[in-house]
């Protein structure tokens, strides 16, 4: 089989400071903008992986999700315990910096894991988790 990852699927609570986020802070490239009744869908992606992106989607967009479960995973988001992503850089310590310095809410510090991996993490917009790790 020949299988790659094409998709993600993000949650956002604000398209502008989601395209903020990851455009301008993280650098990726807005590959579609699309809206429809009031919702906006954001696909973005590194520019050297365009086989590879993230959909920031409106959360609880189903038709049939209740208010009550609607209300529920915008606790989950706002908390990071609904949606994240791991992403890899050559250089943690710098990537850090620059995500530190654009007022991206912290989580962890650049970390050496006992597992074996050196990372970092932050919350985007939203409130997801996005654990950025070090490539050796």
């Amino acid at each position: 089989m020949d299988i790659t990852i094409h998709s993600s699927y993000l949650p956002h609570t604000d398209p502008e400071a989601s395209l903020a986020f990851y455009r301008d802070t993280l650098g990726f490239d807005v590959r579609n903008d699309v809206g429809y009744q009031g919702m906006r869908w954001l696909t973005v992606g590194p520019a050297d992986q365009p086989d590879t992106a993230i959909v920031l989607h409106p959360p609880a967009a189903d038709p049939g999700i209740t208010d009550a479960e609607r209300q529920t995973i915008l606790e989950l988001i706002a908390k990071g315990s609904y949606g994240g992503i791991n992403l890899a850089t050559t250089d943690l310590d710098g990537t850090f910096t620059k995500i530190e310095a654009s007022g991206a809410e912290v989580v962890q510090e650049p970390t050496e894991q006992p597992y074996g991996i050196r990372d970092c993490a932050f919350r985007d917009p939203a409130g997801n988790m996005i654990r950025i790790q070090e490539k050796r």
